[in-house]
């Protein structure tokens, strides 16, 4: 299972490189059923295994000139800022078992996976439905409005163990008006930041296996550098509704895991 576990870090960093997120949707179940890492643990390694991979795609679109700038500090130092603040300060004092519910206890573990798998189908809705009018010439966006997003995403992000990318884009898209190829550049550079910093506020409370998560993260990197590639091929049309249906398969598979498998 251990090799099958590093291809699906191949697939993370395609996924991260196509659209700009689904790498901390798919790191967390992968380190979870199939790695067996419990989920507290699998939220810390997805912080690092995305940020990292992220970091290398976002020199790539660099160079391509597709990052908005203003973008990134509008909604990513927000963001950084609270998911820092929930991985370093909020996130230890969870109790391990959080309720109790007709003789079912929802663990800490379960509530990080039930949340996330609920985000990720409120967000997969958005993509697949809602079509949003684009221009590409002129990007307007309400300031606050992206602040107050980026608050909501750190908080969310810190608490699932995510870099928030399936959170991100929608926003870029619907939001700023972003066209899906420079929402995904920015998501990534959103992202890399986002991860990285929430993996340091994580590393004092945890023992961390660097060389599990070195070889996984190596995988990611190189998946991602060919999803970079194949999204240069690939129309903006395509890529949202693929998007979104990709979000609510995944959600449904965690939701099934949690509840249907556990408690009934």
């Amino acid at each position: 299972m251990e090799y099958v576990g590093y291809f699906f870090s191949f697939l993370v960093g395609i996924s991260l490189g196509l659209i700009g997120s689904g790498g901390s949707i798919l790191t967390i179940p992968i380190l979870v059923y199939v790695m067996k890492i419990p989920a507290t643990l699998s939220t810390t390694y997805s912080l690092f295994i995305v940020g990292i991979s992220a970091l290398i795609g976002s020199y790539q679109n660099i160079k391509s000139k597709l990052l908005v700038y203003k973008l990134i500090f509008y909604f990513g130092l927000p963001s950084v800022i609270f998911i820092f603040l929930m991985r370093k300060y909020l996130m230890p004092l969870l109790p391990n078992n959080i309720i109790e519910i007709f003789g079912f206890i929802i663990t800490k573990n379960s509530l990080i996976m039930l949340v996330f798998a609920i985000v990720m189908l409120l967000a997969s809705f958005s993509m697949i439905k809602i079509k949003a009018k684009i221009d590409e010439k002129n990007t307007h966006f309400n300031p606050k409005n992206i602040i107050f997003k980026g608050i909501f995403v750190g908080i969310l992000s810190g608490f699932v163990g995510i870099g928030g990318g399936f959170l991100i884009i929608p926003t870029l898209v619907f939001s700023a008006k972003l066209e899906m190829k420079k929402a995904v550049a920015t998501s990534l550079a959103i992202i890399s930041i986002n991860a990285l910093i929430g993996f340091v506020g994580s590393i004092s409370n945890i023992e961390i296996d660097w060389y599990f998560l070195l070889r996984f993260t190596f995988f990611s990197v190189i998946g991602i550098l060919v999803g970079i590639y194949l999204s240069k091929k690939i129309s903006n049309e395509y890529l949202k509704p693929v998007f979104g249906w990709f979000l609510l398969l995944i959600g449904i598979f965690v939701l099934f895991q949690e509840i249907i498998f556990k408690y009934l």
